[in-house]
């Protein structure tokens, strides 16, 4: 913190699926295990100027689903843009046929918790 670099820099840590909240035995598999649940994952923001040191959002007690605030993937994405100085709602990129794209989906917002 002393050199101020965490301010201009943007750390993110995150998976692609969180896990079962119970151990499955599925046909087929030889030891029982957990397997990809796509209804709750979690990912770690830190600088960029962001408002960190908060946790976002709260499942049931089970880890089954979002029960206090579900964040979208793209609103995640739409932070980081924003953090990197990029305005989502104007900013477009062009796909290989040389369409126009949003950088994220219309309605989709930074997360107001952390900017």
């Amino acid at each position: 913190r002393a050199t101020g670099l965490l301010d201009e820099t943007l750390v993110i840590l995150t998976g692609e699926f969180g896990r079962t909240p119970r151990i499955s035995n599925l046909p087929g598999e030889s030891v029982p295990g957990r397997d990809h649940w796509p209804q709750v994952s979690c990912a770690m923001l830190a600088g960029g100027g962001m408002k960190t040191g908060q946790v976002i959002g709260r499942t049931n007690r089970k880890a089954e689903h979002a029960v206090e605030r579900p964040v979208k993937f793209q609103e995640v994405f739409a932070t980081l843009y924003k953090c990197a100085g990029l305005d989502v709602g104007r900013v477009r990129i062009f796909d290989g046929a040389g369409v126009p794209q949003n950088l994220v989906n219309d309605g989709i917002q930074p997360m107001r918790e952390l900017v």
